[in-house]
């Protein structure tokens, strides 16, 4: 990988290819993507704080025991406010449980009554593992479901996100509302993962709980607290880009 630095705006021979990063006042080019992740990692995110969130960001599955502050939890919610939403509907609720007995109930009904449709959604996850190695493995799956807590890794806060059903872009809404959440989580020194085996809510006799409306659905929940492990950075897929001529 090439490492070129420039203080002016003149770009010559770079050569098909390149990459041009800029900074404050340096000029960064490679010209080699196989070799960008790492520098991207070590370089750029030290010098932006929202790349830095956004390379750092962690999927995190064991947390210490310590709260999430009154004042952090607002911080995490105004950020999933400040999402973009088609026509500006801001259709998401947020359900918090801070309650570390409540959320161990939650997790445990989910576990218990929502065991069937967890197994049907298993098996076709299972059957995908085995079409695709590289994906999540039966072994994977075990050593999952063996943990104390497997629905919610004992993380002090959950925040169950509704949107409304039968809506085309609600889901895509909470999307970007969710992941503003973790990135502003991040931000503050909190760690973060989204759940989906949370939707299995619904299947409970504690769903009621939630106070979810009639005309909304759970779709996704996030657990966040202090990290008690360093995930490691998967490899991040290359061969996803289409240009349009």
């Amino acid at each position: 990988m090439h490492f070129l630095k420039y203080r002016t705006k003149e770009y010559r021979n770079l050569g098909e290819g390149s990459l041009l990063i800029k900074s404050s006042q340096l000029i960064f080019v490679t010209t080699t993507f196989n070799g960008i992740q790492n520098f991207v990692y070590q370089q750029l995110v030290t010098m932006n704080e929202v790349l830095n969130a956004i390379y750092k960001r962690r999927a995190v599955r064991k947390y210490t025991a310590e709260v999430v502050k009154e004042t952090e939890l607002e911080i995490i919610l105004d950020a999933g406010r400040m999402a973009p939403s088609a026509m500006n509907k801001q259709g998401w609720m947020f359900h918090v449980a801070n309650d570390p007995e409540l959320i161990a109930v939650l997790s445990a009904s989910i576990l218990h009554d929502g065991k069937f449709a967890m197994l049907k959604e298993g098996l076709k996850e299972a059957i995908d593992s085995l079409l695709h190695p590289k994906g999540f493995s039966l072994k994977d799956a075990m050593n999952f479901f063996r943990g104390q807590d497997p629905i919610f890794h004992g993380a002090p806060l959950v925040i169950f996100l509704s949107c409304p059903k039968n809506n085309t872009w609600s889901a895509l809404d909470l999307g970007m509302c969710a992941q503003n959440m973790m990135l502003a989580a991040y931000s503050i020194g909190l760690a973060s993962c989204p759940i989906g085996l949370a939707t299995f809510i619904e299947k409970t006799s504690h769903y009621e709980k939630l106070h979810v409306k009639k005309d909304h659905e759970i779709r996704l929940a996030i657990i966040f607290g202090h990290a008690a492990e360093e995930p490691i950075l998967h490899e991040r897929k290359k061969d996803n880009v289409v240009f349009i001529k």
